[in-house]
Formats: structure tokens, C-alpha cells, sequence
């Protein structure tokens, strides 16, 4: 009788596996809830990285005076010399 009853169970056992996981996982689900109490309140996200570096870039550019610009003779004279121009002479 014990070799027919399992093979019963081996080929039904997706069949009653299922419904008995799901009771104890239902079962256990609102336990947790019952043990914990009420909601914890909601925890406020957290800004990334990116969200940060943007309000702070906004936040840059409200103090400045967008009117005021460095010429662009006076940002030549600060440029860098070519790599390939470093050997040359320069001419004065």
C-alpha cells in the first residue's frame, strides 16, 4: 500500500504542494503584520547622485550675473600651447 501511496503523492505533488505553500505563506504573511503592528511610516527616498549635482548646479547659476562675461581675447591669452608646438621657438 506505501509504494501506491507514494506514487499518489510524487504525481500529484505540484497539485498539493502549491495550495499548502500558499496558506502557510498567507498565514505567515499577516502574522508578521500582526507581530509588527501598525505601519511603519513612510521613509522619505533618498535623492541620487545625479538629482544632487543638478540642484546644485541650479543652485550655482542663481547667484551669478549672467550678463558678466570674460572676452574671448582675455580666454586666448590662457589657453594652452599645442603638444606638437612645444619644441618650437616662440615668436615675440
Amino acid at each position: 500500500m506505501w509504494p501506491v501511496l507514494w506514487t499518489v503523492v510524487r504525481t500529484y505533488a505540484p497539485y498539493v504542494t502549491f495550495p499548502v505553500a500558499f496558506v502557510v505563506g498567507a498565514v505567515g504573511y499577516h502574522l508578521e503584520w500582526f507581530i509588527r503592528g501598525k505601519d511603519p511610516q513612510p521613509v522619505e527616498e533618498e535623492k541620487s547622485i545625479s538629482e544632487r549635482r543638478e540642484e546644485r548646479k541650479l543652485d550655482e547659476l542663481l547667484g551669478k550675473d549672467h550678463t558678466q562675461v570674460v572676452s574671448l581675447k582675455d580666454k586666448l591669452e590662457f589657453a594652452p600651447k599645442a603638444v606638437l608646438n612645444r619644441n618650437r621657438p616662440e615668436k615675440n
